[in-house]
């Protein structure tokens, strides 16, 4: 089998957003389909490099991300009720990641009775799975682009029209998609990726593993890393995998 990276993730997840540059260069040199630069949202962290191109002789490998349902509640909590942490942890974001969050999502967190956002990953994790009906190889390009499209446009993405500009982008038909996003076969999708990541006992934001077999897996890296770092635990586990005859 063709070694896949997943990446569990949400869209909600500040850290997440931080690591988007990260997995977004991991996916753009090792990919199969190569550079998608494109596409690339613009101007959104500091610290986000030239992407390498894959090199001839480097392995390449499939990718795959799942939404992993962080905000779920039974019933939806306005921002104001987690406004408050998030006003001192996304400067601790910034500052580790290089990221940048955006005014008008700044807007939010610091005017929070102001207010009517009703944070809820189920709607972008549905987006996600109808968005990978579509391109299947570009996951990890339309997660960040739905973390770019909150934290730094300042989106709803409890919103439908949080998501039109990606259907214009990308010549989705409108109608189509939106049926999508209503249909109950659609969220059951998005659940079962929550339990799938429940099944991998993930138990935060990013968490990223390589699967070399049919049963064997390597957790690459559980919270925020650098290319560097994740890239070396890449190769490692490659190597690990060719010596141990994984595949």
């Amino acid at each position: 089998m063709t070694p896949t990276v997943y990446y569990c993730y949400d869209a909600y997840c500040g850290w997440c957003y931080g690591f988007s540059p990260v997995i977004r260069r991991i996916f753009e040199e090792y990919c199969a389909c190569g550079p998608a630069t494109e596409n690339r949202p613009s101007a959104q962290t500091a610290n986000d490099g030239p992407s390498a191109s894959p090199s001839g002789s480097r392995e390449t490998l499939a990718f795959e991300v799942l939404s992993g349902g962080m905000i779920l509640p039974e019933r939806p909590q306005p921002i104001s009720a987690m406004a408050g942490y998030i006003q001192k942890a996304y400067k601790t974001v910034e500052e580790r990641t290089g990221i940048r969050f955006g005014d008008d999502w700044l807007w939010h967190i610091f005017h929070p009775e102001e207010s009517d956002w009703f944070p809820y990953s189920e709607k972008p994790a549905i987006a996600l799975c109808i968005f990978k009906e579509y391109f299947p190889d570009l996951a990890v390009v339309f997660a960040g682009m739905l973390q770019y499209a909150l934290h730094w446009e300042g989106r709803d993405l409890c919103d439908d029209e949080a998501y039109r500009h990606l259907l214009e982008k990308y010549n989705i038909p409108e109608k189509e998609f939106y049926g999508k996003l209503h249909e109950p076969s659609y969220k059951e999708k998005a659940y079962d990726e929550f339990a799938l990541v429940r099944q991998l006992n993930v138990s935060g934001f990013p968490t990223v593993f390589l699967q070399v077999s049919d049963t064997r897996f390597y957790l690459l890296t559980r919270g925020y890393t650098d290319y560097a770092t994740l890239k070396n635990a890449i190769e490692q586990a490659l190597q690990k995998a060719a010596e141990q005859g994984a595949r």
